[in-house]
C-alpha cells in the first residue's frame, strides 16, 4: 500500500558535481538505495491562468499550497497531491497528501470527463483517499486550475530507517505545451551553463552529524530553490513580461 500523507522537514541544496560525489561516500556508507534508486521525474503543476499559486509559492508566505500531478517514467501510476509548507524558524515543514489513480484517469481528469472524487471511489485503498479527493478537487474548482507546468528532472534518491531521505535532482527541464507525462525534443533545460544539482533533505528530526559535518567541510548551505517557481520565472522572461 502507497503511504498517502507525509509530514517532514525540508531543506534543499545546489551542488556542483564534485560537492555532489564527496556526499556521496558517507551518505552510501551510512544510508541505503531507495526503493525506486533512481528515476525520471515528471511533475505536471496545476494553476489557473494569472498563475496565482505559484506567485504566492514565489512571494515565500509563511504557509502555502501547490497542487501537482507526479509520475515517474516507465510506471503506469499518477499521484495527485497537495503540497503544503509552513515556515517554522528557519525550517519549511512539509506536508503532502495524495491520492493515486491511473494515467488514463488522469486523462478523463484533465479532459473534464471525470472528477477526482469519481475515481478515486474506483480503488480506495484507504477511507481517507475519498476526502484527499474532495480537496482535490476543491482546489480545482474554486482556483480554475488546470495543467500548466511540467517540470521533469533525473532523480537518484537514499534513505535510512530514521526517515532521514536525500535525493539528487539533475537535468532540470520544463515544458508549457503539450502537458504530459513524456520527454520531448522541446523540453527546455534550466540550467544550461551551469549543471547544478539539486539535492534535498528530508526528514523527520534533526539531521545526522555526520552529514552536517561533510556538508560543512565542502561549504554545502540551503539554498531557497523552488523548481517551478525559478522556471515560472525564466516563462516570465520568455514571454517578455
Amino acid at each position: 500500500m502507497e503511504e498517502k500523507v507525509f509530514d517532514r522537514i525540508e531543506k534543499k541544496y545546489l551542488l556542483t558535481q564534485l560537492q555532489k560525489q564527496a556526499l556521496l561516500k558517507p551518505i552510501r556508507h551510512h544510508m541505503k538505495r531507495d526503493k525506486y534508486y533512481k528515476s525520471g521525474v515528471f511533475n505536471v503543476y496545476f494553476d489557473n491562468d494569472n498563475y496565482d499559486l505559484i506567485i504566492q509559492s514565489i512571494d515565500r508566505p509563511v504557509f502555502k499550497e501547490k497542487l501537482r500531478a507526479r509520475s515517474y517514467e516507465g510506471y503506469d501510476r499518477v499521484f495527485l497531491e497537495i503540497k503544503t509548507k509552513l515556515k517554522q524558524d528557519e525550517y519549511n515543514v512539509g506536508y503532502k497528501r495524495r491520492v493515486m489513480i491511473t494515467r488514463s484517469d488522469y486523462d478523463e481528469l484533465v479532459n473534464g470527463n471525470a472528477t477526482v472524487t469519481e475515481l478515486a471511489g474506483r480503488a480506495v485503498e484507504k477511507s481517507s483517499d475519498l476526502q484527499i479527493a474532495k480537496e482535490v478537487d476543491y482546489l480545482i474548482e474554486h482556483f480554475n486550475l488546470k495543467p500548466k507546468i511540467l517540470v521533469l528532472y533525473n532523480r537518484e534518491s537514499y534513505k535510512n530507517a530514521d526517515g532521514l531521505r536525500i535525493t539528487f535532482d539533475e537535468d532540470l527541464s520544463y515544458r508549457t505545451e503539450n502537458i504530459g507525462f513524456n520527454r520531448t525534443k522541446r523540453d527546455k533545460m534550466y540550467f544550461k551553463d551551469t549543471p547544478n544539482i539539486i539535492m534535498e533533505i528530508k526528514a523527520h528530526g534533526v539531521m545526522p552529524l555526520w552529514l552536517v559535518k561533510k556538508m560543512s567541510e565542502l561549504h554545502v548551505y540551503p539554498h531557497q530553490f523552488s523548481k517551478v517557481g525559478k522556471i515560472y520565472g525564466l516563462i516570465r522572461k520568455e514571454q517578455n513580461v
